[in-house]
């Protein structure tokens, strides 16, 4: 089967079409670009104003959980030093209660 010159496409059309296939893909690739950059300038603004709210330090949430760990770990350490006292206490007064008891009966 033979074409004819005119059933074939000339390459001047085919270096169209694929002109205006590029054409149509840079314009999608410049919106996207556009998207991420309106993207980053939020972003840029929302840590402006989350280090501005932290007193001009750099908002540093891991940061933050740790120091609540270690102030929670020594929170603990001193509720049981203090539940510690407090049986010791308790055992004293118990005794002193014996003693008190003891003493009495005689």
């Amino acid at each position: 089967m033979a074409f004819g010159n005119e059933d074939r496409p000339d390459r001047a059309d085919l270096a169209q079409v694929a002109f205006d296939e590029l054409s149509g893909l840079v314009r999608n690739l410049g919106g996207e670009l556009a998207a991420f950059r309106r993207r980053a300038l939020q972003a840029e603004a929302r840590v402006k104003a989350l280090e501005e709210a932290g007193g001009g330090q750099a908002y540093n949430a891991q940061g933050r959980i740790n120091d609540l760990e270690r102030e929670n770990a020594d929170l603990r350490a001193r509720l049981e030093a203090a539940t510690d006292r407090t049986r010791q206490m308790l055992d004293r007064v118990r005794f002193l209660r014996q003693q008190h008891d003891l003493g009495g009966e005689r």
